[in-house]
């Protein structure tokens, strides 16, 4: 009758032990998808911005006579993938990301501005548990169809 007592009580001291290794085990599964998930979504939104950016730079028309673009035409593209607008105003659309984060690269064909590229360089996107370093990612490029007024 005694050993009885000492089964079901064992058996309490068990369940106990089972929740505590279960829950640890959930708790860092939970963690790294929520850490996963959190960056691949700032990622997403930070591609999207990008892309944004690079097609207003490919229909904008171009005021520079080389492949340094102007500092108007550059600043306004750069406004557009920080901040979803050319002006400039409101806030970023990736908490961090700054106008000196992304980098505009026009490429010239005969003298005439053929694509442009823009991409992120130098920025961290800060997460829960961990970072994540960004060079030359995500990079957009569109052929250039705006009107080329080089004066």
């Amino acid at each position: 009758m005694n050993w009885i007592r000492f089964i079901k009580s064992a058996r309490r001291g068990s369940a106990m032990l089972e929740f505590a290794v279960g829950a640890g085990v959930l708790v860092s599964v939970f963690t790294g998808t929520f850490q996963f998930g959190y960056t691949f979504y700032q990622y997403n939104k930070l591609s999207n911005a990008v892309n944004a950016g690079a097609r207003y730079a490919s229909l904008r028309a171009y005021n520079s006579p080389n492949a340094t673009p102007a500092s108007n035409f550059n600043t306004a593209v750069k406004n557009m993938v920080v901040y979803g607008n050319p002006a400039g105003t409101g806030s970023p659309v990736v908490p961090g990301l700054a106008p000196g984060n992304v980098v505009l690269t026009p490429t010239f064909t005969l003298a005439v501005p053929s694509h442009m590229t823009v991409e992120i360089q130098g920025f961290t996107l800060n997460s829960v548990v961990s970072s994540t370093r960004l060079n030359h990612k995500p990079k957009v490029t569109y052929p250039y169809l705006g009107l080329y007024m080089p004066f």
